[in-house]
């Protein structure tokens, strides 16, 4: 009876024991955000597309990023990139038993997974870039009918894009979506998919498409409304900007907010962003980081003829007293780039108020994505643009707003306290 009870006692050692170091052991939810698929359909008859996938790693440490290889698809082709430096990535195919043990323990064991073997671990407060560039084979979602072509699949991606073979013309598109030429002509679909579901995407196209390289102004107009320029900026593939911000409002009576902004360089020799601040804003305590690495990296706030004395342009006017905040990175190589994270704080009265009990946020937003994180003890009761509405890890309310079109969107927002 003794021995019995010591061998129970033992063993509730062991176990409490090893519960620590099996914790400590089990891999985290593999994360990841900014998101986006071009698809290009090859030849009619083959069922095959390239797939090329930007997607960002975000779980901190994590050595492995895990990509679904959908079932019903053959894979061929693969190839895998870090985008901070433009080299490849080793890469293998695993089972879904092996992505769980490895690092994403949320993996579906009936599926194949691509194991990418990341440039570095995500640094704490970064993250790793990948380009995922392989081929499919799916007579289910790719298939002639008759002389049109369809491209029939559910697109879980939030942003998308689909190019046509070369001398085909669209026929029908049943999501809303941009559509514009590539730089050979091809036809490109692109989308922003705002809908919580995913997007039954079915096009369909025929052969038919004169040639055509774009060389002069297509459009109607005044020549001084209608240029080359702003053609090119209306139709830029908006799905594919990168550019996001997350607005922190402070006590209301203050009208001071911090945000921060992420935005990826890669243009060849560039080492500068200027971030031009509003006329009726100030703004103070400016920091960056190079997120591909966690690198902190070096910040000036400078007024527009102190930005002229150095030689310095910031691509748009601005007069001797316009404040610019100036950081500086190592400047971005041939087939490489640079992801930055902004955070400033601003104040602005005009944008930013507490109206009797209400706070007041009237801001325009040119971004494709942008999200405002209520102060704590505050609820929306007023949004004059649809967003998605949730809740931070801290209990604050977040909305989130996104815009497909290339123009702004005046984001009015009131809110109230929360009755104790």
């Amino acid at each position: 009876m003794i021995r019995s009870m010591r061998r129970l006692i033992l063993a509730a050692v062991f176990i409490l024991a090893a519960a620590p170091l099996a914790l400590a052991q089990t891999p985290q939810r593999q994360t990841q955000e900014d998101d986006y698929t071009r698809y290009e359909l090859l030849g009619p008859d083959t069922a095959q597309f390239r797939i090329l996938y930007e997607v960002t790693a975000t779980t901190v440490g994590a050595p492995f990023f895990f990509n679904a290889i959908r079932r019903g698809s053959v894979a061929t082709d693969e190839r895998v990139t870090d985008m901070m430096t433009g080299q490849p990535l080793k890469w293998e195919v695993v089972s879904g038993t092996q992505a769980r043990a490895e690092g994403h323990p949320m993996a579906d064991l009936e599926t194949e997974w691509l194991k990418v073997y990341l440039a570095r671990p995500v640094p704490k407060g970064g993250e790793g870039r990948v380009l995922i560039d392989k081929t499919y084979k799916d007579a289910n979602s790719y298939f002639r009918d008759g002389e049109t072509i369809v491209f029939d699949r559910s697109l879980g991606i939030r942003r998308n894009a689909v190019v046509l073979p070369v001398g085909y013309r669209l026929i029908s598109c049943n999501v809303p979506s941009q559509v514009m030429a590539t730089a050979d002509g091809r036809v490109m679909i692109t989308f922003m998919n705002t809908s919580a579901a995913a997007a039954p995407l079915v096009i369909r196209a025929r052969p038919g498409l004169a040639p055509f390289t774009p060389k002069l102004s297509t459009t109607r107009g005044a020549p001084a409304s209608v240029t080359m320029a702003s053609q090119a900026a209306r139709l830029s593939d908006r799905a594919h900007q990168d550019r996001e911000i997350v607005y922190f409002p402070n006590d209301p009576s203050t009208h001071s907010f911090s945000l921060y902004h992420d935005y990826t360089e890669s243009r060849p020799g560039v080492g500068h962003y200027f971030n031009v601040v509003r006329a009726g804003s100030s703004v103070s305590n400016p920091s960056a980081v190079l997120l591909d690495t966690g690198e902190a990296l070096k910040v000036e706030t400078l007024n527009g003829a102190q930005l002229k004395k150095r030689g310095l342009d910031a691509g748009e006017p601005v007069t001797d007293s316009t404040q610019i905040v100036v950081i500086s990175f190592p400047a971005v190589k041939p087939g490489q780039s640079a992801r930055l994270r902004i955070t400033e704080t601003y104040t602005d009265p005009n944008r930013y108020l507490r109206e009797g009990d209400e706070l007041v946020w009237d801001r325009a937003f040119g971004r494709p994505r942008n999200s405002v994180v209520l102060p704590a003890e505050w609820t929306v009761v007023a949004s004059s643009i649809p967003a998605v509405i949730s809740q931070d890890a801290d209990g604050r309310q977040r909305l989130y707003f996104e815009n497909g079109r290339n123009d702004e969107i005046q984001a009015l927002i009131r809110a109230r306290r929360v009755k104790e």
